[in-house]
């Protein structure tokens, strides 16, 4: 019976000490965190969407007070937040330019022909590197929806087969440009509304044999502003900041209709009968 009491004793003598030991060692050697990361991680959306190139948001918040990225570095953040960012470090937060994604393709289960049909993995990467979907075009939106489910904004929608941006949701991260196996996702300035909704570098006759929305290559556009396209190889493509207009869009008159502003092309996308 002593030997047990002994034993307890023991342990209890050894755990006070251990515990005075810890807490003497927590006081003496912590690293003092900077209140302003809490502050700023607190205006920040918290959706750990890495578009600022950071692991997170508690990341992205402990590098803007270490100055090591500006607040803007937050494609998320709004404008509000950022202007509270700067006040918490006492500096003039920089002007945030907006950038918005585009999926540059027409080709929804209407419009693109099928090759093949595909039953595999619901996912645009696997069916890459299987047989594409089944769509025939080889440069179109596959329209499994990898880039919709890698969106934590909700931005994408999928229908009849092609994936759409929802602009007023969409942050900018490039979550869905980083999975698209097509590399059809661009990040370009909110500012820019009219793009070219083609990425086939097919020759034509291929082209229009596998899209009746392909680009025509009649190079209307390009006649009409050519200081806002560039030609490369087999397709036409709008400069990331250009600034043509509905007006422009008329004079042009594009045969294939794939020249349009970005609410011309969600009425496409989500069908005649509804409207944004």
């Amino acid at each position: 019976m002593i030997e047990i009491l002994t034993a307890c004793l023991l342990l209890a003598v050894l755990g006070a000490l251990l515990g005075i030991l810890i807490g003497f060692t927590a006081r003496h050697f912590a690293v003092e965190k900077d209140s302003r990361v809490d502050e700023i991680l607190s205006l920040l959306p918290g959706a750990n969407c890495g578009g600022c190139g950071f692991a997170g948001c508690a990341d992205c918040a402990k590098a803007v007070v270490e100055g090591f990225a500006e607040p803007s570095v937050c494609t998320a953040a709004s404008d509000e937040s950022l202007e509270q960012i700067g006040k918490i470090l006492g500096i003039e937060s920089s002007e945030k330019i907006r950038k918005v994604a585009v999926v540059h393709c027409s080709g929804d289960g209407e419009s693109a022909k099928r090759s093949a049909l595909y039953n595999g993995l619901n996912d645009c990467r696997a069916a890459a590197a299987l047989s594409g979907g089944g769509k025939g075009c080889r440069f179109g939106c596959i329209g499994l929806g990898s880039c919709a489910r890698a969106c934590p904004f909700g931005a994408v929608e999928i229908r009849r087969g092609l994936a759409f941006i929802l602009t007023d949701r969409c942050k900018g991260c490039g979550r869905c440009e980083e999975v698209c196996p097509r590399k059809l996702i661009r990040l370009v300035p909110a500012s820019t509304r009219v793009h070219i909704y083609c990425n086939s570098l097919e020759k034509m006759p291929q082209r229009r044999k596998n899209c009746s929305v392909a680009c025509l290559l009649c190079r209307k556009c390009l006649r009409y502003a050519p200081d806002q396209l560039n030609y490369q190889g087999f397709l036409v493509r709008c400069h990331e900041d250009n600034t043509l207009t509905e007006s422009d869009l008329v004079q042009i008159n594009c045969p294939s209709g794939i020249l349009r502003t970005r609410e011309q092309h969600l009425d496409f996308c989500r069908g005649k009968d509804e409207k944004q």
